[in-house]
């Protein structure tokens, strides 16, 4: 799959750097052209001379090498390139990337490039949570950038947690993936995300927590695998990612209107939090407080989306995933609900507050199918959604 892929190879200042020789060799064993480029920090943990002799090329270094611009200018340098892989991607460079800064050679290709760019981030596994890495990844991943990693594990700092560089085959399998069709080329997923708002009046409405990031995610990595993707979104605070086609409700009934519209699909994740009810009748202007006096808010029940998908005599698609969010009992609540709705997989979690999964930048899901219970380890979102859809292209290639 890499025989002949040329790769540009930026490696930043980090104590990964070092796996950054075994990825150059890893790469050229397969095959791949590697063309090399060393932040300054970078060069504090690896040498130009090692990364040069292992790549077989010439090490870029300097914005304001003139020879270098002479003979290959950084416009013309990151659009040479099939792919761009950034590794270890530290969070000074991923700031970078989504601020679009380019002040060194790596963020100037990295601002200059056509091409299709995946980062292996590696941090301190605070810096990784700190909320302003997770909006600079979010950034990233919604412009169409790919991620590998990071792990879960000891760090050289000596703490515990996200944040290790993905090993060097990790990265080549990655790559491999984003050369390739993908396993679910041709196939067409639909998948809701977010949550959902029931007016009350003009300007109160009934909601959840929802942030549509783990639905968001899911998309994507169904996008990455191939799958044309179309995703029915409520009113969420994540962005829908880049290469799907994006309908926008704000209500379930609204919902289901596009998830019926938008049938047939090979596949339907509904990890949407749409809300379990609204009002019997919303009220046309703005409910007024009135001193000793409480509104009579009166309820009635929203459609239920996954159950009307799941349990259609024509059209149904082969694969109906529905998602639940629970905060006691979560695998006995989740079993009794994939048999009840009539659903292939339930996608369940724990979302009570401790856990600090809905609206979070992690999940830990246990996936509930015939076959059983498998729980995963707890890991960031976009990892359950990578994993989430490489078995929704094994299932639907049978």
């Amino acid at each position: 799959m890499l025989k002949n892929k040329h790769i540009l190879l930026v490696v930043c200042g980090g104590i990964a750097a070092f796996k950054a020789l075994d990825l150059i060799r890893r790469l050229r064993e397969r095959g791949a052209e590697v063309t090399p480029v060393l932040t300054k920090a970078a060069e504090e943990f690896v040498t130009p001379l090692s990364v040069s002799a292992l790549a077989g090329n010439k090490v870029y270094r300097d914005l304001f090498d003139l020879t270098s611009e002479a003979e290959m200018g950084h416009i013309e340098l990151s659009r040479a390139a099939d792919l761009i892989v950034v590794a270890p991607a530290t969070a000074d460079m991923m700031a970078k990337m989504a601020q679009g800064h380019a002040d060194d050679l790596a963020s100037t290709l990295l601002l200059a490039t056509d091409k299709r760019v995946l980062i292996a981030p590696s941090m301190n596994v605070r810096m990784w949570e700190h909320p302003a890495t997770q909006r600079n990844l979010a950034t990233l991943i919604g412009d169409g950038v790919l991620v590998a990693g990071p792990n879960e594990g000891d760090m050289a700092c000596g703490e515990y947690g996200p944040g290790r560089m993905a090993e060097p085959l990790e990265i080549v399998d990655a790559i491999d993936t984003a050369f390739e069709d993908g396993p679910l080329k041709g196939k067409r997923i639909l998948v809701t995300s977010g949550p959902t708002h029931e007016p009350i009046d003009p300007v109160r409405y009934i909601a959840n927590r929802s942030s549509g990031a783990q639905g968001t995610a899911i998309a994507r990595a169904l996008s990455v695998l191939g799958a044309d993707v179309l995703f029915v979104t409520g009113p969420a605070d994540i962005p829908p990612p880049a290469g799907v086609e994006v309908v926008k409700v704000q209500t379930a009934a609204e919902m289901l209107e596009a998830v019926t519209g938008g049938l047939p699909a090979d596949a339907a994740v509904f990890a949407a939090a749409v809300a379990d009810w609204r009002m019997a009748s919303e009220s046309g202007s703005k409910i007024k407080k009135t001193k000793g006096a409480l509104p009579v808010l009166k309820f009635a029940e929203n459609p239920d989306i996954l159950a009307t998908v799941a349990q259609m005599k024509k059209g149904r698609p082969a694969l109906v995933v529905g998602f639940a969010a629970e905060t006691d009992d979560v695998v006995a609540h989740a079993t009794a609900k994939r048999e009840r709705k009539g659903c292939d997989w339930i996608v369940a979690n724990d979302v009570s507050p401790e856990t600090g999964i809905m609206g979070g930048s992690e999940n830990a899901v246990t996936v509930i199918s015939d076959k059983g219970a498998d729980t995963w380890p707890r890991m960031t979102k976009d990892q359950v959604a990578q994993r989430l859809a490489l078995q929704i292209a094994e299932a639907l290639n049978g």
